[in-house]
């Protein structure tokens, strides 16, 4: 990039570059982000003139692009450049036009003194590095690879086992020695002693099953398969026992990246996993719509279900039945006691659908009971999160009688339990971010002293700091998630390097290009969500019930409302009541639009109707917006606001009924990390315009099953809608192309069992490559326990100080 700035410098756009620096000075902000950026220079450019080629493929158009950040300070400009995925460079350029590198400490006091709150006086800042640690492990190299991690660490073992084959063959048999179930050994007993050996003994034992006919049960030969020094785990039949001893030969023999994770996909070492999701309301009925209870518990328990489904049949073709092993999941959660008709202050409630996957809740010890018997808010749940997981860990060991196999963390307070709770159990850790806030609220941290009482974002991104570097592997649900596009930043890269003024700087916080990401996108529930052509599975009076709810029913309650015209084409969006999610953005957007109003009617379900029913501050501010925006752009008798709860099968329900009129699904989220809500509508079959900002993008392919938005942009976005309602006018088909591609877009890509199936053998490659790499670790926990201890902690006690006067 510094070869571009030169490049500009000795050419005639050096006259440009100064006349867009005075563009810059004219502005009424020191701190432009991209957008603002691109603004400024698109008014330069015509303002001066410019052709389109000189606006996009000119030296300073170039530089222009790759431009994250400006902040002028005094006479000076720096620019933070991101040159590629996952990269970045930055420069101060001089009132002369000198252009000099800055260090990622001269930036981040540069940003504190942006703020007033840089103190050289006072002495340095605490710096945290994460970088040193990763050192030691294997790093991927192209950012295109970032988030297939497995993959990279599979062609980097196996090579290891090429290059040294005898001590990491010496590793890998000492691995299949480990594996027991609830006492019981499995794979290989003490008749094989090394792992010469072992291969001697699999040739052997694959001569005997191949004379076997190939469906027979492996109890018929389980004995003789003893005698050689093999136990239950091979597989369930002959054929089966045969392909996996085959499999384990080869990589004796040429080790290879697909012949490892074959093998360590097939070996029997997960039965117990742990989901934590601490906070919101964690149930199964009655929940959904409450404050902090959206996608996540979606999410979860469709995961949960789903793993346990795939651990079932792992368990039968490993021949484990005759050992009567029972995989067990288990949702660890708080419980409330105040309830709210809810069941969540019932402590153990089996999951629906399944054999044997619970939801466990563990309450919170009553230090103020007027706090912890009552539901807390995800942003003021901190103080709680170290006491609840030393409970929890009594209680998971009561309950699985013994240690679980696996810890799955989601989101921010939910991966801090899971690295307290692998810390002290030693099991291995997986983090599922769900959303980083620090994505969401933009300057979150620069100004975190400012939103701290109502957010407490300094312990937040503390603890997301801890728990991301803690874990053993990361799953993402998109690769923008990690590391953004060409053109944004990712969630996780946005920890790469930040300041916390007056309390820390980070100048490495993430290694982005670790092995430990992978994507793994979740899928969506078919029994509740599936395309509205299916009427055979769909309940007449269901149907009727919540068409009715949707368009005509008179219900003060829990609607707002009356439509003039109830059949005009039905604008629907389903989310929470807060300033991210955007409904109220939405409705502006409408209410902007008189042809829309024409074509549309607009349908929401969200939140609550009244502020007095809401304990949710956000909530409230948004309840309070959308009736204003009603009444100042006289949406009424175009509207329908719905205040409800819906069970699962009513909500996808809804997608279809809005589906049978030929509606559309609108997600307008300033900041989506994936979406639940849009693969819902996509397969139920709802033409889906969602936001661009996250990962919708990777989910939707634009104009072919679904439209992208930008919801800032509200003329844009109605626009966008009308072209299509207008489209659907002229050829009632379009709407069923649409719909059709959708359908198929989520049937081919985002199902639970791809997800299970790759989140297991995930679990199952860390796990091996934990204990053969003997990876050098506890220098990492022992500083990240520092971090817990040293600053979040104390942080954490304060917070619980001024909780205990509530």
């Amino acid at each position: 990039m510094s070869e571009l700035m030169q490049a500009i410098l000795d050419s005639d756009e050096k006259n440009d570059l100064r006349a867009f620096i005075s563009e810059l000075r004219q502005q009424d902000k020191n701190y432009l982000l991209r957008n603002d950026i691109l603004n400024v220079y698109s008014e330069y450019c015509s303002k001066c003139q410019k052709s389109e080629t000189s606006y996009k493929f000119s030296n300073l158009g170039k530089l222009i692009y790759y431009t994250q950040e400006i902040i002028q300070e005094d006479s000076n400009f720096c620019f933070i450049i991101r040159p590629n995925i996952a990269a970045q460079e930055v420069y101060r350029l001089t009132a002369d036009l000198d252009v000099e590198p800055m260090t990622v400490q001269e930036l981040l006091d540069l940003r504190d003194r942006l703020v007033n709150k840089f103190h050289p006086h006072e002495g340095d800042l605490l710096e945290l590095d994460f970088g040193p640690f990763y050192d030691y492990t294997p790093t991927i190299r192209d950012p295109k690879n970032i988030g297939k991690g497995v993959q990279y660490l599979n062609r980097y073992l196996s090579s290891k086992l090429f290059q040294d084959s005898q001590q990491w063959l010496e590793s890998l048999f000492n691995f299949l020695r480990l594996h027991n179930y609830n006492g019981i050994q499995l794979l290989i007993n003490y008749q094989i002693q090394s792992q010469q050996q072992l291969s001697q003994q699999v040739k052997k034992a694959l001569n005997f099953v191949s004379d076997r006919p190939h469906d027979e049960p492996y109890e018929q030969f389980r004995l003789q398969l003893q005698a050689m020094g093999f136990e239950p785990g091979w597989g369930n039949t002959a054929s089966r026992v045969r392909d996996t001893l085959n499999i384990l030969d080869e990589l004796i023999d040429s080790p290879d990246p697909l012949t490892l994770e074959a093998f360590i996909s097939r070996i029997p070492m997960i039965f117990r996993i742990v989901l934590v999701s601490a906070h919101g309301w964690f149930g199964q009925e009655g929940v959904l719509g409450r404050p902090d209870t959206g996608g996540q518990v979606v999410y979860v328990l469709d995961q949960a279900k789903n793993l346990e489904k795939q651990l079932q049949e792992d368990a039968i073709l490993a021949g484990l039945e005759v050992l009567n092993v029972q995989p067990k999941v288990i949702i660890l959660t708080r419980l409330i006691p105040n309830s709210d008709g809810t069941l969540c202050n019932q402590r153990l409630e089996k999951v629906h659908g399944t054999e044997n996957a619970w939801i466990l809740r563990v309450p919170l010890r009553e230090f103020n009971p007027k706090m912890t018997q009552n539901w807390i808010s995800r942003f003021e749940f901190w103080p709680y999160l170290e006491t609840f997981a030393i409970d929890s860990e009594r209680e998971l060991l009561a309950e699985f009688q013994g240690r679980p196999d696996l810890i799955v963390g989601n989101y921010t307070d939910g991966n801090l339990v899971a690295f307290l709770l692998a810390r002290r159990m030693k099991v291995t850790q997986c983090n599922i971010a769900h959303a980083l806030e620090k994505s969401k609220y933009l300057f979150s941290n620069l100004y975190w002293q400012d939103l701290e009482e109502k957010y407490h974002f300094s312990l937040q991104f503390t603890a997301d700091l801890i728990a991301m570097n803690a874990a053993n592997f990361v799953i993402s649900s998109t690769y923008q998630e990690i590391v953004g596009t060409p053109d944004s930043v990712g969630q996780y890269e946005s920890y790469k390097c930040f300041t916390m003024p007056e309390l820390y700087h980070v100048v490495n916080g993430i290694e982005l290009f670790s092995p430990k990401f992978n994507v793994v996108p979740p899928g969506v529930n078919e029994n509740s969500y599936f395309p509205y052509t299916h009427t055979q599975d769909r309940i007449e009076s269901d149907r009727d019930r919540l068409e009715e709810m949707l368009f005509t029913l008179e219900d003060s309650s829990q609607i707002f409302g009356k439509l003039n015209d109830p059949n005009k084409r039905p604008i629907f969006s389903m989310a929470r009541l807060d300033r991210i999610k955007n409904l109220t953005g939405l409705a502006e957007c409408f209410g902007k639009s008189k042809e829309l109003q024409e074509h549309c009617n607009l349908i929401l379900v969200a939140g609550k109707l009244r502020i007095e029913e809401s304990e949710d501050n956000e909530e409230r501010d948004e309840i309070v917006k959308l009736y204003r925006i009603i009444d100042e752009y006289n949406l009424h008798g175009k509207i329908r606001w719905l205040g409800v709860r819906l069970s699962k099968n009513d909500s996808g329900e809804i997608y279809r009924v809005i589906c049978d009129r030929q509606g559309i699904f609108v997600q307008p989220a300033l900041f989506e990390a994936f979406g639940l809500t849009i693969l819902e509508s996509m397969i139920s079959g709802l033409p889906t315009f969602a936001t661009q900002f996250g990962g919708p993008l990777e989910i939707i392919q634009d104009q072919i099953n679904g439209f992208y938005i930008n919801p800032t942009h509200l003329e844009e976005t109605a626009t966008k809608i009308l072209d299509f309602v207008t489209k659907c006018e002229h050829n009632p088909n379009y709407w069923k192309i649409i719909s059709e591609k959708a359908i198929d877009r989520v049937y081919s890509t985002y199902t639970w069992k791809i997800h299970t199936t790759k989140l297991l053998t995930l679990a199952r490659i860390y796990g091996f490559w934990n204990f053969t790499s003997k990876e050098k670790r506890e220098d990492l926990l022992r500083y990240l326990e520092s971090l817990f201890y040293l600053i979040y902690k104390p942080r954490a006690q304060q917070l619980l100080e001024q909780h205990k006067y509530r």
